[in-house]
């Protein structure tokens, strides 16, 4: 039998779907999800393997008009995955028309001569005659593609054709990861980025790009007590970290009052990490002020981006 190996990569202009899409396509969660633009700003490796084949999904910071250096480094990391792997997917969204930042990313897919799949994403947001129309509009707009697939990702429907169309278009390879592996993110990583989708959430619009969070270290320890009182003695991870905004006015937006924001957020990024390490977690957090951080370079390369 034949076994399929490849790198794909998810394009798209920011909030199409990248991430979710990932997750269910590798069917449990490794890239943060929030609905707010701009939320993935690395990438983030998933993995899929069945009997046949083994999909590596590279989910990629939305591609966009630029306003900061930190938007100028994402950008150029999803510019830089185009040419590295087997396929490229990018994702448009079906619940809005096709626009200026979708043809600006189709340009820079069209840059590239791998492989390419457009995926029409959210059409459990749009009836069937629309979801018609805007495959319609993809192909005459936004130029040649391999194959056109419409899908949810939220709900899964439709995910299965597009697994089978990127299957047809993987080489022949190896496994490139073991069995059982569906990320190669470092755990500080995933504590961090849990910790930032929750943050978010709680934050609403009140810090749209202004928060980061470092993971900066994680070790084993036997513990006696989780963070929302109960008692239960075992084995457990600590990890510290911490939290950057850029001004002291937003130090308060995600503590809240009487810490009610960090709470909520702490409480519900360990319960996933416990869920995705299989192990007890206690989250020690704490937040600081480094002042337009998303602006100044060095802060930038300090902070990984």
């Amino acid at each position: 039998m034949t076994f399929r190996s490849g790198f794909v990569t998810l394009v798209g202009r920011p909030n199409v779907g990248k991430s979710t899409l990932l997750n269910q396509i590798v069917g449990t969660k490794v890239s943060i999800v929030s609905d707010r633009p701009q939320t993935t700003r690395s990438q983030v490796r998933g993995v899929r393997t069945s009997p046949d084949s083994q999909i590596v999904l590279l989910d990629t910071p939305g591609i966009h008009r630029p306003r900061t250096l930190l938007g100028e480094r994402t950008n150029e990391r999803a510019r830089a995955t185009l040419a590295e792997v087997d396929v490229v997917c990018m994702l448009v969204d079906a619940s809005g028309p096709i626009g200026r930042g979708d043809a600006f990313v189709a340009d820079v897919v069209h840059q590239v001569a791998t492989p390419k799949v457009l995926v029409v994403n959210k059409i459990d947001l749009a009836d069937r005659g629309a979801v018609a129309d805007h495959l319609a509009a993809a192909a005459s707009t936004l130029g040649d593609f391999d194959a056109f697939v419409p899908l949810s990702a939220r709900t899964g429907v439709g995910v299965d054709a597009l697994v089978a169309e990127l299957e047809a278009h993987l080489p022949e390879g190896p496994h490139y990861y073991p069995e059982g592996v569906v990320t190669d993110q470092p755990e500080l990583v995933l504590a961090a980025e849990l910790l930032r989708e929750q943050l978010l959430r709680v934050a609403r619009d009140e810090l749209p790009h202004a928060i980061t969070v470092i993971a900066e270290e994680i070790e084993p320890e036997a513990g006696e007590g989780d963070q929302d009182g109960a008692r239960e003695v075992g084995d457990m991870l600590r990890i510290r970290a911490r939290i950057l905004v850029e001004r002291e006015s937003q130090k308060g937006i995600v503590i809240g009052r009487g810490g009610a924001n960090l709470k909520d957020a702490g409480t519900h990024a360990r319960q996933e990490l416990e869920a995705l390490l299989g192990t007890r977690v206690y989250l020690e957090t704490r937040v600081a002020v480094e002042r337009d951080w998303q602006r100044r370079a060095h802060s930038l390369d300090r902070l990984g981006y």
